[in-house]
Protein backbone atom coordinates (compact mmCIF):
# COMPACT_ATOMS: atom_id res chain seq x y z
CA UNK A 1 0.00 0.00 0.00
CA UNK A 2 2.84 2.41 0.77
CA UNK A 3 4.45 1.74 -2.60
CA UNK A 4 1.09 2.21 -4.35
CA UNK A 5 0.51 5.55 -2.62
CA UNK A 6 4.01 6.72 -3.56
CA UNK A 7 3.34 5.88 -7.19
CA UNK A 8 0.02 7.75 -7.13
CA UNK A 9 1.81 10.85 -5.89
CA UNK A 10 4.57 10.69 -8.51
CA UNK A 11 2.77 9.49 -11.65
CA UNK A 12 0.32 11.35 -13.85
CA UNK A 13 -3.34 10.46 -13.31
CA UNK A 14 -3.81 8.67 -16.63
CA UNK A 15 -0.98 6.23 -15.77
CA UNK A 16 -2.21 5.35 -12.29
CA UNK A 17 -3.78 1.98 -13.16
CA UNK A 18 -1.76 0.97 -16.21
CA UNK A 19 -1.10 -2.78 -16.18
CA UNK A 20 -2.69 -3.33 -12.78
CA UNK A 21 -5.27 -5.92 -13.95
CA UNK A 22 -2.55 -8.11 -15.44
CA UNK A 23 -0.48 -7.94 -12.25
CA UNK A 24 -3.50 -8.65 -10.04
CA UNK A 25 -4.41 -11.70 -12.14
CA UNK A 26 -0.86 -13.00 -11.79
CA UNK A 27 -0.92 -12.50 -8.02
CA UNK A 28 -4.28 -14.29 -7.72
CA UNK A 29 -2.98 -17.23 -9.76
CA UNK A 30 0.08 -17.58 -7.55
CA UNK A 31 -2.10 -17.29 -4.42
CA UNK A 32 -4.37 -20.12 -5.61
CA UNK A 33 -1.39 -22.34 -6.35
CA UNK A 34 0.06 -21.70 -2.90
CA UNK A 35 -3.32 -22.40 -1.26
CA UNK A 36 -3.61 -25.74 -3.06
CA UNK A 37 -0.09 -26.68 -1.99
CA UNK A 38 -0.82 -25.65 1.60
CA UNK A 39 -3.98 -27.81 1.65
CA UNK A 40 -2.02 -30.77 0.35
CA UNK A 41 0.72 -30.34 2.94
CA UNK A 42 -1.38 -29.45 5.98
CA UNK A 43 -4.44 -31.67 5.42
CA UNK A 44 -4.12 -34.43 2.85
CA UNK A 45 -0.67 -35.78 3.77
CA UNK A 46 -1.03 -36.09 7.59
CA UNK A 47 -4.71 -37.07 7.54
CA UNK A 48 -4.22 -39.38 4.62
CA UNK A 49 -1.53 -41.16 6.60
CA UNK A 50 -3.82 -41.35 9.66
CA UNK A 51 -6.62 -42.84 7.57
CA UNK A 52 -4.38 -45.44 5.91
CA UNK A 53 -2.67 -46.36 9.18
CA UNK A 54 -5.93 -46.97 11.04
CA UNK A 55 -7.34 -48.76 8.00
CA UNK A 56 -4.37 -51.12 8.09
CA UNK A 57 -5.05 -51.95 11.76
CA UNK A 58 -8.78 -52.54 11.19
CA UNK A 59 -8.53 -56.22 10.01
CA UNK A 60 -6.46 -57.23 13.06
CA UNK A 61 -8.85 -55.42 15.39
CA UNK A 62 -11.91 -56.97 13.71
CA UNK A 63 -10.56 -60.52 13.70
CA UNK A 64 -9.21 -60.23 17.26
CA UNK A 65 -5.96 -62.00 16.34
CA UNK A 66 -3.77 -59.29 17.93
CA UNK A 67 -3.18 -58.59 21.59
CA UNK A 68 -4.39 -55.41 23.22
CA UNK A 69 -0.79 -54.33 23.87
CA UNK A 70 0.23 -54.70 20.22
CA UNK A 71 -2.90 -52.96 19.09
CA UNK A 72 -2.22 -50.04 21.45
CA UNK A 73 1.38 -49.82 20.23
CA UNK A 74 0.20 -49.83 16.61
CA UNK A 75 -2.38 -47.11 17.19
CA UNK A 76 0.18 -45.06 19.15
CA UNK A 77 2.71 -45.37 16.34
CA UNK A 78 0.17 -44.22 13.77
CA UNK A 79 -0.78 -41.23 15.92
CA UNK A 80 2.87 -40.29 16.53
CA UNK A 81 3.58 -40.46 12.80
CA UNK A 82 0.47 -38.35 12.16
CA UNK A 83 1.74 -35.69 14.59
CA UNK A 84 5.21 -35.77 13.05
CA UNK A 85 3.80 -35.30 9.54
CA UNK A 86 1.73 -32.36 10.77
CA UNK A 87 4.83 -30.67 12.16
CA UNK A 88 6.77 -31.42 8.98
CA UNK A 89 4.02 -29.89 6.83
CA UNK A 90 3.92 -26.82 9.08
CA UNK A 91 7.70 -26.45 8.87
CA UNK A 92 7.66 -26.69 5.05
CA UNK A 93 4.92 -24.05 4.94
CA UNK A 94 7.02 -21.72 7.09
CA UNK A 95 10.08 -22.32 4.87
CA UNK A 96 8.00 -21.39 1.81
CA UNK A 97 6.86 -18.21 3.58
CA UNK A 98 10.46 -17.38 4.40
CA UNK A 99 11.48 -17.76 0.75
CA UNK A 100 8.64 -15.48 -0.39
CA UNK A 101 9.53 -12.87 2.25
CA UNK A 102 13.20 -12.92 1.21
CA UNK A 103 12.30 -12.39 -2.43
CA UNK A 104 10.32 -9.33 -1.39
CA UNK A 105 13.03 -7.70 0.73
CA UNK A 106 16.15 -8.84 -1.14
CA UNK A 107 16.13 -5.75 -3.47
CA UNK A 108 16.15 -3.47 -0.42
CA UNK A 109 18.92 -5.48 1.20
CA UNK A 110 20.99 -5.41 -1.98
CA UNK A 111 20.51 -1.66 -2.29
CA UNK A 112 21.61 -1.01 1.31
CA UNK A 113 24.58 -3.36 1.07
CA UNK A 114 25.84 -2.27 -2.34
CA UNK A 115 29.66 -2.06 -2.36
CA UNK A 116 31.42 1.15 -3.29
CA UNK A 117 33.90 0.80 -6.12
CA UNK A 118 37.45 2.03 -5.68
CA UNK A 119 40.21 2.70 -8.15
CA UNK A 120 40.15 3.38 -11.88
CA UNK A 121 37.39 1.93 -14.00
CA UNK A 122 38.32 -0.11 -17.07
CA UNK A 123 35.29 0.93 -19.11
CA UNK A 124 36.12 2.22 -22.60
CA UNK A 125 36.65 5.96 -22.68
CA UNK A 126 34.37 6.94 -25.54
CA UNK A 127 30.84 8.17 -26.06
CA UNK A 128 28.11 6.44 -28.04
CA UNK A 129 27.20 2.84 -28.83
CA UNK A 130 30.83 1.76 -29.38
CA UNK A 131 31.30 1.51 -25.61
CA UNK A 132 30.12 -2.09 -25.79
CA UNK A 133 27.56 -1.76 -22.99
CA UNK A 134 24.75 -4.27 -23.50
CA UNK A 135 21.29 -2.87 -24.05
CA UNK A 136 20.06 -5.63 -21.73
CA UNK A 137 22.09 -4.35 -18.79
CA UNK A 138 19.96 -3.50 -15.74
CA UNK A 139 19.03 0.15 -15.35
CA UNK A 140 21.01 2.12 -12.79
CA UNK A 141 18.73 5.18 -12.85
CA UNK A 142 15.39 5.64 -14.62
CA UNK A 143 13.18 8.66 -15.15
CA UNK A 144 9.61 8.10 -16.34
CA UNK A 145 7.36 10.96 -17.50
CA UNK A 146 9.11 13.51 -15.28
CA UNK A 147 7.56 16.97 -15.19
CA UNK A 148 8.98 20.06 -13.47
CA UNK A 149 8.24 23.78 -13.55
CA UNK A 150 9.44 26.79 -11.59
CA UNK A 151 6.17 27.90 -10.08
CA UNK A 152 6.80 31.60 -10.47
CA UNK A 153 7.02 31.05 -14.24
CA UNK A 154 4.30 28.45 -14.54
CA UNK A 155 5.61 27.02 -17.84
CA UNK A 156 7.00 23.45 -17.42
CA UNK A 157 10.74 23.23 -17.99
CA UNK A 158 10.45 19.45 -18.31
CA UNK A 159 7.37 17.74 -19.71
CA UNK A 160 6.94 13.93 -20.06
CA UNK A 161 10.71 13.46 -19.82
CA UNK A 162 11.96 9.85 -19.71
CA UNK A 163 15.53 8.58 -19.53
CA UNK A 164 17.27 5.31 -18.68
CA UNK A 165 20.91 5.12 -17.58
CA UNK A 166 22.62 1.75 -17.39
CA UNK A 167 25.81 0.85 -15.55
CA UNK A 168 28.78 1.84 -17.69
CA UNK A 169 26.93 4.36 -19.87
CA UNK A 170 28.58 7.61 -20.98
CA UNK A 171 25.82 10.08 -21.82
CA UNK A 172 25.94 13.66 -23.03
CA UNK A 173 22.80 15.79 -22.75
CA UNK A 174 22.97 18.81 -25.06
CA UNK A 175 20.64 21.78 -25.22
CA UNK A 176 20.48 25.54 -25.32
CA UNK A 177 20.18 27.67 -22.22
CA UNK A 178 16.82 27.19 -20.53
CA UNK A 179 16.08 23.90 -22.29
CA UNK A 180 15.93 22.00 -18.98
CA UNK A 181 19.13 19.96 -19.07
CA UNK A 182 20.42 21.39 -15.78
CA UNK A 183 17.01 20.90 -14.17
CA UNK A 184 16.99 17.26 -15.26
CA UNK A 185 20.52 16.81 -13.90
CA UNK A 186 19.56 18.29 -10.53
CA UNK A 187 16.45 16.06 -10.30
CA UNK A 188 18.49 12.94 -11.02
CA UNK A 189 21.04 14.00 -8.41
CA UNK A 190 18.30 14.42 -5.83
CA UNK A 191 18.75 18.19 -5.51
CA UNK A 192 15.23 18.91 -6.81
CA UNK A 193 11.99 16.94 -6.67
CA UNK A 194 9.88 16.42 -9.79
CA UNK A 195 6.24 17.53 -9.69
CA UNK A 196 5.04 14.33 -11.36
CA UNK A 197 6.63 11.23 -12.81
CA UNK A 198 8.73 8.45 -11.40
CA UNK A 199 12.47 8.48 -10.64
CA UNK A 200 14.04 5.16 -9.69
CA UNK A 201 17.55 4.19 -8.56
CA UNK A 202 18.02 0.46 -9.23
CA UNK A 203 14.24 0.09 -9.22
CA UNK A 204 13.63 2.01 -5.96
CA UNK A 205 12.34 5.55 -5.51
CA UNK A 206 14.04 8.19 -3.37
CA UNK A 207 11.64 7.78 -0.46
CA UNK A 208 12.61 4.10 -0.26
CA UNK A 209 16.34 4.56 -0.84
CA UNK A 210 16.63 7.59 1.45
CA UNK A 211 18.19 10.95 0.60
CA UNK A 212 21.59 10.07 2.11
CA UNK A 213 21.89 6.77 0.25
CA UNK A 214 20.76 8.42 -2.99
CA UNK A 215 23.45 11.09 -2.69
CA UNK A 216 26.08 8.43 -2.00
CA UNK A 217 25.13 6.64 -5.22
CA UNK A 218 24.75 9.75 -7.40
CA UNK A 219 27.36 12.51 -7.18
CA UNK A 220 26.95 15.79 -9.05
CA UNK A 221 28.98 18.86 -9.90
CA UNK A 222 26.30 21.57 -10.45
CA UNK A 223 26.78 24.61 -12.64
CA UNK A 224 29.44 27.11 -11.65
CA UNK A 225 27.02 29.60 -10.08
CA UNK A 226 25.45 26.81 -7.97
CA UNK A 227 28.77 25.40 -6.75
CA UNK A 228 31.07 26.96 -4.17
CA UNK A 229 34.58 26.98 -2.78
CA UNK A 230 34.16 27.03 0.98
CA UNK A 231 36.53 28.79 3.33
CA UNK A 232 38.94 26.07 4.41
CA UNK A 233 41.81 24.02 3.07
CA UNK A 234 42.01 22.85 -0.51
CA UNK A 235 41.85 19.27 0.79
CA UNK A 236 38.62 20.01 2.67
CA UNK A 237 37.01 21.33 -0.49
CA UNK A 238 38.11 18.22 -2.36
CA UNK A 239 37.13 15.60 0.22
CA UNK A 240 34.07 17.18 1.85
CA UNK A 241 31.80 14.71 0.06
CA UNK A 242 33.51 11.67 1.59
CA UNK A 243 34.50 10.45 5.02
CA UNK A 244 35.85 12.98 7.48
CA UNK A 245 38.46 13.19 8.88
CA UNK A 246 40.21 11.81 5.82
CA UNK A 247 42.96 9.22 5.94
CA UNK A 248 46.40 9.29 4.36
CA UNK A 249 45.21 7.29 1.34
CA UNK A 250 42.46 9.88 0.78
CA UNK A 251 45.06 12.65 0.54
CA UNK A 252 47.18 10.56 -1.82
CA UNK A 253 44.20 9.72 -4.03
CA UNK A 254 43.02 13.34 -4.18
CA UNK A 255 46.51 14.61 -5.05
CA UNK A 256 46.86 12.04 -7.85
CA UNK A 257 43.46 13.04 -9.22
CA UNK A 258 44.37 16.76 -9.13
CA UNK A 259 47.50 16.05 -11.16
CA UNK A 260 45.45 14.10 -13.71
CA UNK A 261 43.13 17.11 -14.04
CA UNK A 262 46.06 19.46 -14.62
CA UNK A 263 46.11 21.02 -11.15
CA UNK A 264 49.68 19.92 -10.41
CA UNK A 265 51.05 23.43 -11.07
CA UNK A 266 48.49 24.88 -8.66
CA UNK A 267 49.56 22.48 -5.90
CA UNK A 268 53.21 23.42 -6.47
CA UNK A 269 52.44 27.15 -6.33
CA UNK A 270 50.48 26.99 -3.10
CA UNK A 271 52.91 27.02 -0.13
CA UNK A 272 50.94 24.44 1.86
CA UNK A 273 49.82 22.29 -1.04
CA UNK A 274 46.60 20.42 -0.25
CA UNK A 275 46.52 22.09 3.19
CA UNK A 276 46.54 25.60 1.73
CA UNK A 277 43.60 27.75 2.83
CA UNK A 278 41.41 28.79 -0.11
CA UNK A 279 38.21 30.75 -0.57
CA UNK A 280 37.40 34.08 1.05
CA UNK A 281 40.53 35.35 2.79
CA UNK A 282 42.62 32.53 1.36
CA UNK A 283 44.23 31.54 -1.92
CA UNK A 284 42.09 32.70 -4.82
CA UNK A 285 41.36 30.16 -7.54
CA UNK A 286 40.73 30.98 -11.18
CA UNK A 287 37.50 30.04 -12.96
CA UNK A 288 39.10 27.01 -14.62
CA UNK A 289 40.78 25.88 -11.39
CA UNK A 290 37.45 26.03 -9.59
CA UNK A 291 35.77 24.01 -12.34
CA UNK A 292 38.36 21.26 -12.03
CA UNK A 293 38.07 21.36 -8.24
CA UNK A 294 34.33 20.73 -8.58
CA UNK A 295 35.00 17.82 -10.98
CA UNK A 296 37.51 16.31 -8.58
CA UNK A 297 35.09 16.74 -5.65
CA UNK A 298 32.44 14.72 -7.53
CA UNK A 299 34.86 11.99 -8.66
CA UNK A 300 36.32 11.53 -5.16
CA UNK A 301 32.91 10.50 -3.79
CA UNK A 302 33.21 7.10 -5.52
CA UNK A 303 29.59 7.31 -6.64
CA UNK A 304 28.03 4.86 -9.08
CA UNK A 305 26.82 7.73 -11.27
CA UNK A 306 28.63 11.07 -11.72
CA UNK A 307 26.68 14.01 -13.19
CA UNK A 308 28.65 16.99 -14.49
CA UNK A 309 26.67 20.10 -15.41
CA UNK A 310 28.57 22.54 -17.64
CA UNK A 311 31.77 21.49 -15.86
CA UNK A 312 34.03 21.93 -18.91
CA UNK A 313 32.77 25.30 -20.15
CA UNK A 314 35.59 27.34 -18.57
CA UNK A 315 38.46 25.09 -19.70
CA UNK A 316 40.81 25.68 -22.62
CA UNK A 317 41.02 22.87 -25.22
CA UNK A 318 44.11 21.24 -23.68
CA UNK A 319 42.73 21.13 -20.14
CA UNK A 320 39.28 20.17 -21.42
CA UNK A 321 40.73 17.14 -23.21
CA UNK A 322 42.74 16.18 -20.12
CA UNK A 323 39.80 16.61 -17.76
CA UNK A 324 37.41 14.68 -20.00
CA UNK A 325 39.87 11.80 -20.32
CA UNK A 326 40.25 11.72 -16.54
CA UNK A 327 36.48 11.68 -16.00
CA UNK A 328 35.97 8.83 -18.45
CA UNK A 329 38.71 6.78 -16.78
CA UNK A 330 37.63 7.48 -13.21
CA UNK A 331 33.81 7.40 -13.39
CA UNK A 332 32.13 4.07 -14.06
CA UNK A 333 28.95 5.80 -15.28
CA UNK A 334 28.80 9.46 -16.24
CA UNK A 335 26.27 11.97 -17.57
CA UNK A 336 27.49 15.34 -18.88
CA UNK A 337 25.17 18.28 -19.55
CA UNK A 338 26.61 20.79 -22.00
CA UNK A 339 25.75 23.32 -24.68
CA UNK A 340 25.82 22.06 -28.27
Amino acid sequence: MIGHQTRLVQEMRRHWHAGEDHRVSGVLGLARAMDRLAVALMALVPRGWLFLGLLGLTPSFALGNISTTKLAVGVGGVLLAFRALQRLAMGLSQVAGTVVAWRQISPLYGSADRPIAHGISTHPTSFGPETGISSNAPALLEAHNVRFSYRERGVPVLRECSLRIRQGDRIMVEGSSGSGKSTLASIMAGLRVAETGLLLLRGLDRQTVGFGSWRRCVAAAPQFHENHVLTGTFAFNLLMGGRWPPRLEDFERSEALCRELGLGDLLRRMPSGLLQAVGEGGWQLSHGERSRLYIARALLQNAELVILDESFAALDPENLSRALRCVLERASTVLIAAHP
